[in-house]
């Protein structure tokens, strides 16, 4: 759990962006969706202010998001503090030399690659992202960056969503959520 509280007042209730869908992807999911924080203006500006707020709290020196969504909070929260940003993307989307990770999915696994000299020894990593569920994004992701010598500063999310064990996963690690939510 991270000792980070994501400021004191939220100017607005980043909840009544997030969409629910019912039997999305699968009959008995509800799915969390932010791109309605996306499509305002100030939910959108509400969500960049709590990442840079959580980012100085760890003294990141990067920000590192996993394709895609954590390319759309990451790069704006990066610009914000005036850090990089390194992606972390599917197979075939980066044209250097990478490192890469496999990871388990609910059905078969996935991998996710960085480039290699993203990160450099030493510099204190952010990850951002929209959803914390399983961890298995961001644990792969964690390894990469600790592969080429970075440390994970911390984790930070739009949603956690709880009953699913992403917490347990990046149990080693500082995690924030500026919300937790359920899939059912």
């Amino acid at each position: 759990m991270s000792a980070f509280q994501g400021g004191v007042i939220m100017a607005i209730n980043l909840e009544d962006y997030v969409a629910s869908i019912r039997d999305f992807p699968k009959e008995g999911i509800l799915f969390r969706d932010v791109t309605p924080i996306m499509q305002h203006p100030e939910a959108l500006k509400e969500a960049i202010r709590l990442f840079v707020e959580y980012a100085k709290s760890v003294k990141a020196d990067v920000i590192v998001g996993p394709e895609s969504r954590g390319f759309v909070f990451g790069t704006p929260t990066a610009l914000e503090m005036g850090l990089g940003f390194v992606p972390v993307r599917k197979p075939g989307k980066l044209p250097r030399e990478t490192v890469s990770c496999t990871y388990q999915l609910e059905y078969g696994t996935g991998e996710l690659f960085m480039h290699k000299d993203s990160i450099q020894p030493g510099q204190r990593v952010v990850v951002i992202d929209d959803l914390l569920a399983t961890g298995g994004t961001a644990e792969a992701t964690a390894k990469m960056i600790e592969e080429l010598g970075g440390v994970v500063a911390g984790f930070a999310f739009i949603i956690e969503l709880i009953g699913l064990p992403g917490r347990e996963t990046l149990k080693d690690y500082d995690v924030y959520a500026m919300m937790q939510l359920t899939d059912k």
